[in-house]
């Protein structure tokens, strides 16, 4: 289906006289022999300040979390780093006396 809508497009293109895809657009091409020249340069034509326009148009789309989300999410972090916070250090105490006696040799 895209490459039915790409197609289309490409021979829209080629019966306006757009140069094809493989002649990218405001790239120098090479001078033929006896002329020379360059495609001109096609600009910009947005306007300033588009990217502010539509990043604020963005976060207006944004599905933003409700209070309750934002404690139940907290809370549910909050559980998950208490219990990786435990799992460390029952880790950390199972191994300190191999790292102080065999590593260590104190």
């Amino acid at each position: 289906m895209a490459g039915e809508t790409r197609r289309q497009r490409r021979d829209a293109r080629r019966a306006a006289g757009d140069p094809a895809p493989s002649e990218p657009v405001g790239v120098p091409q090479p001078a033929a022999a006896g002329g020379g020249g360059s495609v001109p340069v096609e600009h910009d034509t947005r306007p300033r300040g588009g990217f502010l326009r539509e990043s604020w148009a963005e976060l207006h789309k944004v599905d933003w979390p409700n209070r309750a989300q934002v404690i139940q999410g907290t809370v549910a972090v909050m559980i998950a780093v208490a219990i990786v916070g435990g799992y460390l250090w029952g880790i950390d105490q199972l191994i300190r006396p191999f790292v102080r006696n065999v590593l260590l040799g104190q």
